[in-house]
């Protein structure tokens, strides 16, 4: 109740201000019972999981890291059914074509002998692609999926296609210390709004993995949102006021990330930093987070909170500063604290 408590509305409330409040609670409401249908599924890994929630809630996509048998594709397959959307996967491999994941054109013949080609969707005309283990394959099938991600459709022979909204990819990927691994492009890598790191479950967590996933009965994921309502909080969180303290804190924290900009402990370690679309999606995903917390604005906490999941995969470390065994997560920590201070 006490996260509930900042919404209720003020006696002398403007209407739009009330409306906006009533919106909130029960997009409130419908986050936790998500969390809930979720938690029942998933065991632990509670900040994996909501950092994944708040970059669908911006309507965004996310990129999923760790080793593998970490749960990560059985949380998107789980989160497909939770929010009620038309999930597709695709196993990634060195061997994928481009026509694998958007279609391709097959021809057709009618009764009078006349040929015409036919358009055959592929997997990725879904509203949750679930891209499994997106760094096993080569950068040229990598970039079918960059129009799709940015400007949600694609175009095949000249003609444009639009995609099904709302359209979201959660990408699993693999350390890039394993077999059989590509980096992403960093064109490919700045469309994913978050970078979530997947660790190993805490004892607890993992005492109830083998207790709940061992025997005769497993859990099942269950719906409890459809895809419209999902697009209805989305645009929620587009309405949410953001301060100009906040967006002065997301501009000083997002260019101090930069080479060139002032900042002497980046240009010493940093090769090259965070373009526009790491502001956008703090000013989203820090929305995002408010209402994920029962707030109706965001806070630089919130800013600060979302900084390694924003920046961290849209940095690159200088030779020297990785020979010193400098890592990105460091950089952006430097950075925070900086902005703390």
């Amino acid at each position: 109740m006490e996260k509930t408590m900042g919404l209720m509305p003020t006696p002398d409330a403007a209407p739009d201000e009330k409306a906006i409040i009533e919106a909130a609670e029960k997009a409130l409401a419908d986050i936790a019972s998500v969390r809930q249908a979720v938690s029942r599924v998933i065991f632990g890994q509670e900040k994996v999981v909501e950092n994944t929630l708040l970059a669908i809630l911006s309507g965004g996509h996310a990129l999923l890291v760790g080793v593998p048998g970490l749960a990560k594709t059985k949380l998107v397959n789980t989160l497909g059914t939770v929010l009620g959307l038309d999930a597709s996967r695709i196993q990634f491999t060195p061997d994928l074509m481009p026509s694998d994941i958007l279609g391709t054109e097959v021809m057709d013949q009618d009764e009078n002998g006349r040929r015409s080609f036919r358009f055959v969707k592929g997997p990725v005309f879904a509203q949750l692609l679930m891209a499994d283990e997106i760094n096993r394959a080569s950068p040229r099938t990598q970039s079918a999926l960059l129009q799709s991600m940015q400007e949600y459709q694609v175009t095949i022979a000249g003609r444009p296609y639009d995609l099904p909204a709302p359209f979201h990819v959660l990408a699993t990927q693999n350390p890039l210390e394993q077999e059989g691994t590509y980096p992403l492009p960093e064109a490919q890598l700045d469309r994913f709004l978050l970078q979530v790191d997947v660790g190993y479950p805490e004892l607890a967590a993992e005492r109830q993995i083998l207790l709940e996933t061992t025997g005769i009965s497993d859990q099942k994921a269950v719906g409890v949102l459809s895809a419209e309502r999902l697009i209805e909080i989305q645009k929620l969180i587009r309405q949410m006021p953001v301060s100009d303290g906040v967006v002065d804190g997301i501009l000083s924290l997002v260019r101090s990330a930069r080479p060139g900009h002032g900042n002497a402990e980046t240009d010493k370690a940093v090769a090259w930093g965070p373009g526009p679309r790491a502001g956008q999606a703090l000013m989203l995903c820090a929305r995002a987070r408010a209402l994920y917390e029962g707030r109706l604005a965001p806070s630089l906490d919130d800013v600060h909170a979302l900084a390694e999941p924003v920046l961290e995969h849209r940095m690159a470390l200088t030779f020297a500063a990785r020979a010193e065994g400098m890592s990105v997560r460091d950089v952006i920590a430097g950075l925070v604290k900086q902005a703390r201070s």
